[in-house]
């Protein structure tokens, strides 16, 4: 019933409509169809929660890790996903309280870094146009 080749569909559209690009290929190929095929087309796809939900779950998660590749990542799907900055920072301060003062100051220092880059290629100021 759950075939590899629907699975890989579905993950594929998941992964398109929460990073808003196709996956990339990296170094290690059979990663990627992991990630793929079962993270996303398995767990992502499930019930009961919204992809947002969803996002906001890994949000979190990856900022308790202090991954800041994969936490840039899940901002700016985040952001794809409708999420404004504020629900995005709201976020990060709360995890302050469970993961650690240093959790929260260094995702917020990341997610900083993200909106500024983002307003640098759109030519908007981060400190007004908000």
């Amino acid at each position: 019933m759950n075939q590899p080749s629907a699975r890989r569909e579905r993950g594929e559209a998941i992964f398109k409509e929460v990073f808003g690009r196709e996956p990339r290929p990296g170094s290690y190929p059979e990663f990627l169809r992991i990630t793929v095929d079962h993270l996303f087309g398995e767990v992502w796809a499930r019930p009961h929660l919204s992809l947002e939900e969803r996002e906001l779950v890994a949000l979190a998660a990856v900022a308790l890790g202090r991954t800041d590749w994969e936490l840039r990542g899940h901002i700016g799907a985040s952001l794809n996903l409708g999420m404004s900055r504020e629900k995005i920072i709201e976020v990060i301060i709360q995890l302050a309280y469970y993961g650690g003062w240093p959790v929260a100051n260094n995702g917020l220092r990341v997610a900083q870094e993200v909106f500024a880059e983002l307003d640098n290629v759109t030519g908007k100021d981060a400190d007004h146009d908000r």
